[in-house]
């Protein structure tokens, strides 16, 4: 079984059952969930004070034993505020040696991308405690979908997406689009090229997602991409003023603006249903009469 380790550099845990719910799940499944003294924890909006949540982070540097499972507790808002303290080299050398598996999506992706621009680190951006292992039932596709992840040094995900006929290779990352966007421009936005970029977001509207899309466009980011995967956006809804400007026809806009694939339909982000997948590893990318699949590899997995 395995150890679980929490860290919650982002917002406070409103739904302290779930997360309670989240510990005694897991433990029941026979793995140890350590450092739970972070699910209570708060100052205003956030888990605690600064200094807490930086530490929650420089400490896996000198975090002991295999196949530990690093995870926070929840997203919301925060990790932004760490970014220029947090120790990046001494992470990058504790993950040159034994990887930490860490694992989680939304707020995150800020400390996932300092990673990867730091020093290549993958993590994984799949489901966290709160929210996934604590909800009312655990979504036996997610479960399914972490453990493939964790286990396998090569794993397949495969959906059904829209999007034009096309086989491609590249390094896989991406994660929650609103945290991507706020990266440009900074030292944690990784410099990668010919990748399979990955995007997920939760209650932006379609507008809101086009802007940033297009952000990431003119900065020059999806046009040195080899395609574009889009996982779930939760909570996009169009309103009567959009009068059939919906997620569909934007996605189609931007198809219009990329000669590069944009693949839809992907279960990944804010939904209770998401795969799992390895930031920083090599993927492989085969779209064919509306089946697509990725295949992933070169990523830390729990050594047997």
């Amino acid at each position: 079984m395995s150890q679980f380790h929490l860290v919650a550099p982002s917002g406070y845990c409103i739904n302290q059952s779930a997360a309670q719910c989240g510990v005694k799940r897991l433990e029941e499944a026979g793995h140890q969930v350590e450092n739970q003294q972070v699910i209570t924890r708060r100052d205003r909006r956030f888990a605690g004070v600064e200094a807490e949540r930086l530490h929650d982070i420089n400490a896996l540097a000198t975090l002991k034993g295999k196949n530990r499972i690093v995870m926070p507790v929840r997203g919301g808002y925060g990790a932004s505020r760490l970014l220029d303290s947090i120790d990046w080299q001494a992470l990058v050398a504790r993950q040159q040696q034994d990887p930490l598996l860490i694992c989680g999506h939304s707020d995150f992706t800020a400390i996932q991308f300092g990673l990867l621009a730091a020093g290549n680190v993958i993590t994984f951006s799949g489901p966290m405690l709160a929210g996934n292992f604590g909800a009312q039932t655990l979504n036996d596709f997610t479960e399914q979908h972490f453990w493939k992840a964790l286990r396998q040094p090569s794993y397949s995900v495969e959906w059904q997406g829209d999007g034009p006929d096309c086989e491609t290779a590249g390094t896989l990352w991406g994660g929650n689009l609103a945290m991507i966007a706020s990266l440009i421009g900074t030292p944690w936005m990784p410099e990668i090229r010919d990748g399979i970029l990955v995007l997920e977001d939760i209650n932006e509207h379609p507008f809101r997602v086009e802007r940033m899309l297009l952000q990431l466009l003119y900065a020059g980011i999806l046009p040195r991409q080899r395609a574009i995967v889009l996982g779930s956006f939760t909570g996009a809804n169009p309103n009567d003023y959009d009068a059939g400007y919906s997620l569909e026809s934007m996605y189609d806009y931007l198809r219009s603006r990329l000669s590069i694939p944009v693949i839809s339909g992907l279960d990944f982000g804010h939904e209770q249903r998401t795969v799992t997948l390895a930031l920083g590893a090599q993927a492989q990318l085969c779209h064919s009469a509306g089946q697509s699949r990725l295949i992933i590899t070169g990523h830390p997995v729990i050594a047997e």
